[in-house]
């Protein structure tokens, strides 16, 4: 089972709302108490920004339909295609919207499967993502009388294979453009709080950016690690991917890609927030050329990590 965050079903004001309104209601996600959360979230914050939010869809959306739900079921259907040998399914679920995870689980209930593996795409772990995934999971367990024997896999940050594919996608992309004086990776950050409290999504953040580097063969200089897409006015993780932006050709680095290694398939974090905002940001600093290097998406060294992490899950259990 694939797991993924989730998009809207179309890029109108109405979906935003629905897809936004369950997204922003889970606990994992937002966790104030909900006597306070949800009238500032149902009463100002969904009538608000959902029509705005419904707009940078409209910018990204592909004649096929939303970016993240067409590169997820081409996802699944060249891992399956891997898998067909093995007689293994492979079905494809949303922690919110749909196809859910529910629906996922049913497919697999219905094709009598016993063993379940779940593979959230989030190389790294956060509450706020894996752990919701477990969350949802459990919940749908609660009502079953037969729980399958299942696997679920963490986190990858760190695994050869993955690390292997971003390499792979940032060489033929310099290939193609032109190697940069830096190469930034932006993450998609959590509150700082989390990372109080035990998250160690920030650490395997930096691990990821390490192993990349190193596997690239750059130097300190060469490269840095930023976090973006931060909510609210509470401290988040740092350095922030916007600020960075701006400050950037004011030490002399006008020449950049971007990477966000985090992001399994490409959607409205990379395509609209990354490739259009914050270059707008760095042009308007002073940048002289920004690119943006496409999530790992359905390559074959992506689908190739997939596999790897799947058959290491039949081979150990």
């Amino acid at each position: 089972m694939l797991v993924n965050l989730g998009t809207p079903s179309a890029p109108t004001a109405k979906a935003v709302r629905a897809f936004l309104g369950q997204f922003l209601h889970d606990y994992r996600v937002v966790d104030l108490t909900r006597f306070l959360w949800c009238p500032i979230l149902h009463g100002v914050i969904l009538p608000f920004r959902s029509p705005k939010v419904a707009k940078l869809y409209q910018s990204i959306w592909w004649e096929e339909g939303s970016p993240l739900m067409v590169v997820s079921r081409r996802q699944q259907a060249a891992l399956s295609q891997q898998l067909a040998a093995q007689d293994i399914p492979v079905v494809l679920g949303m922690s919110y919207g749909d196809p859910s995870i529910e629906s996922a689980w049913q497919e697999l209930k219905a094709a009598g499967v016993e063993k379940v593996i779940i593979l959230p795409l989030y190389p790294q772990y956060s509450v706020s993502t894996s752990a919701s995934v477990f969350d949802s999971w459990a919940r749908i367990m609660k009502k079953e009388r037969q729980i399958p024997y299942f696997s679920f896999i963490r986190d990858y940050y760190n695994h050869p294979s993955y690390i292997k594919a971003l390499a792979d996608s940032v060489r033929q992309d310099w290939q193609q453009n032109g190697k940069t004086d830096l190469l930034l990776l932006s993450y998609h950050g959590i509150p700082k709080r989390f990372e109080n409290q035990g998250d160690p999504y920030g650490h395997q953040c930096h691990k990821t950016s390490e192993l990349l580097a190193a596997e690239l063969g750059l130097e300190p200089h060469q490269w840095r690690t930023t976090f973006q897409s931060r909510f609210g006015r509470e401290e988040w993780l740092q350095p922030y991917t916007d600020e960075t932006m701006q400050a950037l050709p004011k030490e002399g680095i006008k020449h950049i890609s971007v990477i966000c290694p985090a992001f399994s398939a490409d959607c409205l974090e990379t395509l609209e927030e990354i490739s259009e905002e914050n270059k707008e940001y760095f042009i308007a600093a002073g940048g002289e050329s920004y690119h943006y290097i496409p999530a790992l998406n359905d390559n074959s060294a992506h689908i190739k990590m997939m596999l790897d992490l799947v058959n290491a899950e039949i081979t150990n259990n």
